[in-house]
């Protein structure tokens, strides 16, 4: 018996940063520019390796500095193009834990961990923010063109257009768990990327005793709020901090990591 055609978006491919399951259809066509992350593989074969550079370096810093156990929080972690570099390199000396929000991409995230054999690396279908609970986000179509990394879990006064029509309210909206980093009870943490795409205060917020006890290397873009707010939250919790793309490398100034930073932010 023969099935009904359907319209195939998830490929395999044999990327820089390991073999990954990828939406072929990640990928935002605006008139300025066209970006994605599925479309950056698929095009260049690697999604911003100079980004998973640098954070594979702070992460066999902390191994140098504080020994084994390394641990590696990527919030907002797609379909795995830092958390696979992250796992592979750290086979045998520190962990992985990976956050996504979107069901179909933390499906893609957990198949690629799967795949390539990454078995300190371990997901968690969330959304990092500062309370617990649940919260209805958009569910995109897979089938369809968007930059799916680039969804805006929340409304912000300034949206940025991904390819397809944002739904907050209606039938194509999905519940998630909402989960702070403080309620993971972290013995230990050395490096804390957040890249979720507006709420990265929020994160930050949630996860305010983890980070105050275990002082990590922190990477949290900008990109959708700003240097300025992003900064003093980092400030806040006693960082020093650093451009670094559009993101901001904070760093403690009792890290010994601080030897090794670069210029600081103007």
């Amino acid at each position: 018996m023969s099935n009904p055609p359907r319209k195939l978006a998830f490929v395999l491919a044999p990327s820089e940063q390991g073999c990954l399951i990828v939406n072929r259809l990640d990928v935002c066509r605006d008139p300025a520019m066209v970006f994605g992350v599925g479309h950056w593989i698929l095009e260049t074969g690697a999604h911003e390796p100079g980004e998973v550079d640098m954070a594979l370096q702070v992460l066999e810093l902390r191994r140098q500095y504080f020994g084994d156990g390394v641990v590696g929080v990527d919030c907002g972690a797609n379909i795995g193009v830092h958390t696979i570099p992250w796992a592979r390199r750290m086979t045998g000396w520190g962990r992985v834990i990976a956050i996504e929000a979107q069901e179909l991409i933390y499906y893609a995230l957990a198949g690629n961990i799967v795949l390539n054999n990454c078995f300190n690396a371990r997901a968690i279908h969330a959304a990092v923010s500062d309370q617990t609970g649940e919260m209805r986000i958009p569910a995109l179509d897979p089938r369809v063109e968007a930059s799916f990394g680039s969804l805006e879990l929340k409304p912000l006064a300034a949206p940025q257009f991904i390819g397809q029509q944002v739904d907050y309210e209606g039938e194509r909206t999905a519940l998630v768990r909402r989960m702070r980093i403080d309620e993971m009870g972290l013995e230990r943490l050395d490096f804390l990327k957040i890249d979720v795409e507006g709420m990265e205060l929020e994160a930050l917020a949630g996860a305010r005793e983890t980070i105050l006890a275990h002082r990590p290397v922190i990477l949290a873009e900008f990109f959708k709020i700003g240097t300025g707010p992003l900064g003093a939250a980092l400030r806040d919790l006693g960082y020093e901090v650093f451009p670094s793309g559009i993101n901001l490398l904070a760093i403690h100034p009792s890290d010994p990591i601080m030897a090794h930073a670069p210029k600081a932010e103007g």
